[in-house]
């Protein structure tokens, strides 16, 4: 195959992305050709093509960063991986083990889709560092929607926090990174308070949530609190951002972590001094994970059987009806099935 199918965005915009014909590229030295599979779409992808989020975008440029796929081609001197071997990308590549890149006045944000061109195409020249192993037990599919929202739910409750058995899990929230981090949780022995609306209550019990808080309620946090005996949760994933964080804080646990992951709500975020100093609060910002990080979520997800919750998938052809169902509040992820 001489041609095949790339998204490109022309300028901010919806109306500037376009699926487009191109050459297949063909890998350089220490690159591998990767035939894309499927793509799992993060709310990220919908702000970069809205709105550019301020990053040094290259014009055309393709969105996208969480794919699984096979290497069909290696360029010189590519060892990693054997022709046929089923991957995934790294969201941040350039972040290999331990601490991420950068600087207090530069912190790193060299992503996929963002500062390097994304994934969502039929083939991809990456270089063959960027990519992991597929866990055995899922399908590529299934795979697609670990290097963002798995690794993020992963780097926070094993990485940074250090879940234990017998913690309480505090989880805002029923999309990809929280029912990752619901299922990551009780692998670990932890109990899980999940929130959200109530029409997503079932499937959250079916999924192991030890209890769930329907935030629509006015006394949401009050059933929280009732919950743990005024304890309060020993890790709390916030996924909304904002002053969101700061109901986070008051219904941590003394001594309790708050891994500070979304920014639904904005990127002013806003917390009450007082029970954050007194109750000896730890807040964890968290960025995806490195490549280290996603390897060892990979093992996990093989022994302790964890399956990622993909709500609906869509082709290739329909990634404006995708972002629209994102919008929409999916139970889990969203993903493309390029091959489709």
């Amino acid at each position: 195959m001489d041609t095949m199918r790339r998204w490109e965005l022309d300028a901010v915009g919806h109306e500037h992305l376009h699926l487009r014909d191109v050459p297949v590229p063909t890998p350089g030295a220490g690159e591998i050709l990767v035939r894309v599979d499927a793509v799992a779409l993060n709310y990220r992808d919908k702000m970069v093509v809205e709105s550019g989020r301020g990053l040094p975008l290259r014009f055309p440029f393709t969105p996208g960063s969480d794919l699984a796929g096979v290497v069909v081609a290696r360029g010189a001197g590519a060892t990693r991986f054997a022709i046929g071997d089923r991957v995934l990308s790294t969201p941040t590549p350039d972040w290999i083990d331990g601490l991420r890149p950068g600087t207090a006045r530069t912190p790193a944000y060299r992503t996929l889709g963002g500062f390097y061109p994304g994934v969502l195409a039929e083939y991809v020249a990456m270089p063959e560092t960027w990519f992991v192993r597929v866990p055995a037990s899922l399908e590529k599919w299934q795979a697609s929607t670990l290097p963002v929202a798995g690794l993020t739910a992963w780097s926070a409750l094993v990485e940074n926090a250090g879940v234990r058995a017998g913690d309480t899990v505090l989880i805002h929230s029923t999309g990809g990174v929280a029912l990752f981090g619901l299922q990551i949780a009780r692998a670990h022995g932890a109990e899980v308070i999940l929130c959200g609306r109530p029409e997503n209550e079932a499937r959250a019990r079916k999924l192991g949530a030890t209890h769930f808080v329907d935030t629509g309620r006015s006394d949401w946090m009050e059933t929280v609190y009732r919950l743990t005996d005024d304890r309060g949760a020993d890790i709390v994933l916030e996924v909304i951002g904002g002053a969101h964080l700061g109901r986070s804080v008051e219904l941590a646990a003394v001594g309790g972590r708050v891994c500070q992951i979304g920014a639904l709500d904005g990127f002013e975020f806003s917390a009450p001094a007082m029970p954050l100093m007194l109750k000896n609060v730890t807040i964890h910002g968290i960025g995806t994970g490195s490549r280290s990080a996603l390897e060892r979520l990979v093992r996990a997800v093989d022994r302790a059987g964890i399956e990622p919750i993909v709500d609906r998938r869509f082709p290739l052809c329909d990634l404006a009806e995708a972002f629209h169902h994102l919008d929409r509040g999916p139970v889990g992820k969203v993903v493309i099935d390029v091959a489709r």
